[in-house]
């Protein structure tokens, strides 16, 4: 009976990725494993059958053998380059496509030392720093290279020994009926080699606790939560291993006067009650100085003033964002009986005219049609 197309088989095109091509399999393993399906020889031989296929097409050499002459380029009888029941287990091939739920390490390197952790730190800006960038800097607890053992671990004039538990690769598979799951050695801890004299200083460990002070140059424009990356400045790694790195984090505070929102400031501004009615010249902050801030007669408040430019340069480029001045009209407090009786001659006046407060007439028109509808 001849058999069928691999890439068929798995529902994929000749030009499919790695990535597609695990997917798929995994779909149709999931689904015709046969401890999903007891007693059912059909899913058992659809399952069989992916795996045949997943296991050649999954190898580079088998694939580009497949491509060029079909079966016949990878069977063994045929002078192929080796079959499914050839050069891996059945188990082995479902083992490997789901390696990454059962911590295995598929395609990427087994053995030797471990890359240290990845450290953070929260970095408080004012927001004049961030803004115009600066250089700061700080005081890291991290763990480095014991320095008596150079991050081996070992005593001085001792070295490390191949594991025998993994044989040195840091990994061991183990047996679970149609898995084969593979784990992180127990006794070496992935290492792939243990310490029989370790070093006093360290304890074996190979690396010690240290506060380390670094220098971090701040670029313009950043913003709460952006983050800053120092290539290998985290904990070394276990046993000589590389360094990870350290990500500094920005919090901007708050600032007593400007609000941020992206690219553009924020800010309030009181101006006196004469003021707005009459108009004005103010002078307003920015992050640069003060500017002069004309105020039109008859302004109401939470009337938004544009400037144009004096706000943020975003860190990843663009041009500077505009400041937003929201105008706030202040009641007088603390009269005196002169500016009391100036008022009352003023709001006399106004009484007979409704027409000096436009939005006034308006919502008394609004409620006498809202009671005259109920």
């Amino acid at each position: 009976m001849a058999k069928r197309d691999y890439y068929e088989i798995l529902g994929v095109e000749r030009g499919v990725g790695e990535a597609e091509l695990k997917k798929a399999y995994r779909r149709l393993a999931m689904k015709h494993h046969p401890d999903r399906n007891p007693d059912d020889k059909a899913a058992e031989e659809k399952f069989k059958e992916a795996s045949e296929a997943y296991e050649v097409l999954s190898d580079a050499s088998k694939r580009a053998a497949y491509d060029q002459y079909g079966h016949a380029g990878v069977d063994p009888q045929m002078g192929g380059g080796g079959g499914f029941g050839n050069n891996a287990s059945f188990s082995d091939i479902f083992g490997d496509v789901f390696s990454d739920f059962f911590g295995g390490a598929r395609g990427g390197s087994r053995g030797g030392p471990a890359r240290g952790n990845d450290l953070r730190y929260t970095l408080e800006l004012d927001l004049e720093e961030a803004v115009r960038g600066t250089t700061v800097t700080i005081r890291v607890p991290t763990l480095v290279n014991c320095k008596v053992c150079e991050g081996s671990g070992a005593k001085k004039g001792s070295t490390p020994v191949g594991c025998p538990t993994c044989g040195g690769i840091g990994q061991v598979r183990m047996q679970q009926g149609f898995f084969s799951v593979q784990q992180t050695c127990p006794r070496c801890h992935g290492a792939g080699k243990i310490i029989p004299d370790p070093c006093e200083a360290c304890h074996g460990q190979g690396r010690v606790e240290e506060h380390k002070t670094l220098s971090v140059k701040v670029p313009p424009g950043v913003d709460t939560g952006d983050r800053i990356r120092l290539s290998g400045e985290g904990e070394a790694g276990a046993m000589g291993g590389p360094a990870g790195d350290l990500y500094v984090v920005v919090n901007v505070r708050e600032h007593p006067i400007f609000q941020r929102d992206g690219k553009h400031l924020y800010c309030e501004v009181p101006i006196s009650f004469a003021d707005a009615a009459l108009g004005g010249e103010l002078e307003v902050p920015t992050l640069d100085g003060r500017v002069k801030l004309k105020i039109p007669e008859s302004t109401q408040t939470g009337k938004l003033f544009r400037l144009r430019g004096k706000g943020v340069a975003p860190v990843r480029g663009g041009g500077a964002g505009d400041l937003m001045c929201k105008v706030q009209v202040e009641t007088p407090v603390n009269l005196s009986k002169r500016q009391r009786e100036l008022l009352e001659e003023f709001r006399g006046s106004l009484q007979s005219d409704s027409s000096h407060s436009p939005k006034a007439s308006g919502w008394f028109e609004g409620m006498k049609r809202f009671f005259g509808d109920l």
